[in-house]
């Protein structure tokens, strides 16, 4: 199973090493990376199978299928490049893009939405909470305000907002980042999804089967490494196969810059 299909690349190398009868379900909640997950994978006919929808939701429509159990589970928890390009989504602020901000654009609250609907008191819990940012207080005073003016409609007025409001640039990486981290995860609900997704994903594994997370902040792999210590002390049913996160070589993110910051962390059902 592939919990997170974003452009189908995990999912075509899967398929190619459980050639020639190995089956892969997948799982996103991006309508936009199915549709086009199918047309890369429609060469493999019936062994590949997807569903528009998250993967804490996979338990329960599997179930309705008769799958009960799989080999393996893998969930990138990053975000696709098509999804940072598109200047359509508003995940990244090199581009001046609407406040979108969702996976799923079918349904749920933009990030423009939250900023609106939002007490500053709210704002800056989840600012501080999900962006682990210091100047969680003042930021969302700024964003507010600028809320109320009519000011703040795309990404590049809020990336300044937030720029303006640090007062500088701390090192490589812009103020906004942590900003747009928060946003991004209170929209989505990722930390409860990913909670969710730790408690009932174990229990869908053969003997032997493993379950793979890729993380890429700290909020992400401080949840899944907690939750795995917590399995392991189930020694006869499950075993940490990584003691210490793996993390890409030197190699890999000179040529895939995005990778720097994942920590890949498995669980081994015994």
């Amino acid at each position: 199973m592939d919990g997170s299909l974003g452009a189908g690349g995990y999912a075509e190398a899967i398929l190619e090493v459980s050639s020639p009868d190995g089956r892969l379900l997948g799982f996103d909640l991006d309508e936009e990376s199915i549709s086009r997950t199918q047309a890369r994978l429609q060469t493999y006919g019936e062994r590949f199978r997807c569903w528009h929808a998250g993967y804490h939701q996979a338990v329960g429509i599997l179930g309705s299928v008769g799958v009960d159990r799989v080999d393996g589970i893998v969930i990138d928890l990053g975000l696709s490049s098509d999804q940072l390009e598109d200047t359509n989504r508003g995940f990244s602020f090199r581009y001046s893009s609407p406040l979108d901000m969702r996976f799923d654009r079918t349904q749920g609250k933009s990030a423009e939405d939250l900023l609106i609907d939002l007490s500053e008191t709210e704002l800056e819990r989840i600012i501080f909470e999900f962006g682990e940012e210091p100047k969680a207080r003042k930021i969302a005073q700024r964003l507010k305000e600028a809320v109320k003016r009519g000011i703040l409609t795309n990404t590049h007025e809020l990336s300044n907002i937030v720029l303006k409001s640090v007062g500088r640039k701390r090192g490589k990486i812009h103020p906004a980042t942590r900003v747009f981290q928060a946003l991004r995860i209170a929209v989505n609900d990722e930390l409860s999804n990913l909670r969710r997704g730790l408690e009932e994903l174990p229990g869908l594994l053969n003997e032997h089967g493993r379950l793979c997370i890729v993380s890429y902040h700290s909020l992400e792999d401080r949840l899944v490494k907690t939750i795995f210590k917590d399995l392991a002390r189930q020694v006869e049913k499950w075993k940490v196969v990584t003691r210490r996160p793996l993390r890409p070589s030197l190699e890999e993110t000179r040529t895939n810059p995005r990778s720097r910051s994942a920590k890949m962390r498995v669980i081994e059902a015994l």
